[in-house]
C-alpha cells in the first residue's frame, strides 16, 4: 500500500503563488506515476499535472506554462508549484499515485482558493 498526503493549500490573490507538496510512504517501490488532480464545485475531478519514474511531464492546457510538478526521490515528495494564480484555479487538489498491478492511491486533498 501507498501512503498520500498532502500540504501546502490555502487562500491567495490572483497572480499569486503556492507550491503543494505530497509526501509518499509505504511501497514507494510499486509507484509508476504520480500526479496532481483538481476538482471545482460542480465539476468533474480532472488531471492537470503527472510525472512519471523517468521525469517525464505532462500537463493540462489549463496550466500549462504556469504550474510546474517535480519530485524529490530522496523525500518521496512531489511537488506543485502553481504560479499566476486565477479564480478558477479554485478547487480541491488531490495527489495521485498510479502504481504497477494495484489500484491508484489518492491523498486526502487540500483546498487551494483564488480570489479575484
Amino acid at each position: 500500500q501507498v501512503q498520500l498526503v498532502e500540504s501546502g493549500g490555502g487562500l491567495v490573490q490572483a497572480g499569486g503563488s503556492l507550491r503543494l507538496s505530497c509526501a509518499a510512504s509505504g511501497s514507494i517501490f510499486s509507484i509508476n506515476v504520480m500526479g496532481w488532480h483538481r476538482q471545482a464545485p460542480g465539476k468533474q475531478r480532472e488531471l492537470i499535472a503527472r510525472i512519471t519514474r523517468s521525469g517525464s511531464t505532462n500537463y493540462a492546457d489549463s496550466v500549462k506554462g504556469r504550474f510546474t510538478i517535480s519530485r524529490d526521490s530522496g523525500k518521496n515528495t512531489v511537488y506543485l508549484q502553481m504560479n499566476n494564480l486565477k479564480p478558477e484555479d479554485t478547487a480541491v487538489y488531490y495527489c495521485n499515485a498510479e502504481l504497477f498491478l494495484a489500484p491508484n492511491a489518492w491523498g486526502q486533498g487540500t483546498q487551494v482558493t483564488v480570489s479575484s
